[in-house]
């Protein structure tokens, strides 16, 4: 079992940033490729971005590349997205997702899912 808590999300303005954090405990985090996920209001579970075990490897969404980075520190069990020039459309549960799929981005291949963090980007 991989236990994940998300935190960081919040209520910024469009065009701010906001860093989350997702901590995880139980299994060991270097072996997990490690993605993010969103999902808004009466929509569906949305890919957002992917690492690679070692991080040496990322994968974004067309609608987050170039504002969204995703990193991880296996030391501290922790990965991040830092998330820039923040739209009004980024608005959505943020979750993070440990799975062994190397290259999916669908939600049905991770394993394990935090609870989620709300992210809400003002006009």
């Amino acid at each position: 079992q991989v236990q994940l808590e998300e935190s960081g999300g919040g209520l910024v303005q469009a065009g701010g940033s906001l860093r989350l954090s997702c901590a995880a405990s139980g299994r060991t985090f270097s072996n997990y490729v490690m993605g993010w996920f969103r999902q808004a209001p009466g929509k569906e579970r949305q890919f957002v971005a992917r690492i690679s075990r070692a991080g040496l490897n990322t994968y974004y969404a067309d609608s987050v590349k170039g504002r969204f980075t995703i990193s991880r520190d296996n030391a501290k069990t922790t990965v991040y997205l830092q998330m820039n020039s923040l739209k009004p459309e980024d608005t959505a549960v943020y979750y993070c997702a440990a799975g062994t799929s190397s290259s999916s981005i669908e939600s049905s291949s991770y394993t394990y899912w935090g609870q989620g963090t709300q992210v809400t980007v003002s006009s």
